[in-house]
């Protein structure tokens, strides 16, 4: 049987999406976005596709059912930016604005949401950023 030496891996996430999910937003690209797990057309409509691999809302924030959908949402946008599909000047701040409203829809209090809104605003920047991909692991270590 024939193998190759290493596996590449990351170990940056807690949830897999068992079903695509599609979702209507006001963020519009030129063109179509369309990479692996991802799509986002010119028109809005954001295609989270099955095994999507995300880890939930970040920092303090603990994960409840009221908040996973616009961890999701959210992740997959900025994801769109650290790829440099999406930029992160025109976008960033309708991305932290969308998981807010998604929090609020899904039953997060608006005190609670504002303030994950004002901590994304704050501290959500290198997140976004292309610098930011996450790390890809080897193993075995060649």
């Amino acid at each position: 049987m024939a193998t190759t030496e290493c596996i590449r891996y990351s170990s940056d996430y807690k949830y897999q999406l068992a079903d695509t999910y599609e979702i209507k937003i006001l963020i519009t690209p030129k063109d179509d976005i369309d990479v692996d797990f991802i799509a986002l057309t010119a028109g809005g409509t954001l295609l989270i596709k099955k095994g999507y691999a995300w880890d939930g809302p970040s920092g303090p924030i603990k994960d409840t059912e009221e908040n996973m959908r616009a961890s999701l949402v959210h992740d997959a946008l900025y994801q769109l930016m650290r790829m440099e599909e999406l930029s992160t000047r025109s976008h960033r701040k309708a991305a932290d604005q969308l998981f807010k409203d998604i929090c609020k829809e899904d039953g997060v209090s608006n005190f609670c949401a504002s303030a994950y809104y004002k901590a994304l605003r704050k501290f959500g920047k290198p997140a976004a950023s292309a610098q930011s991909k996450k790390i890809v692991h080897l193993a075995p270590k060649p």
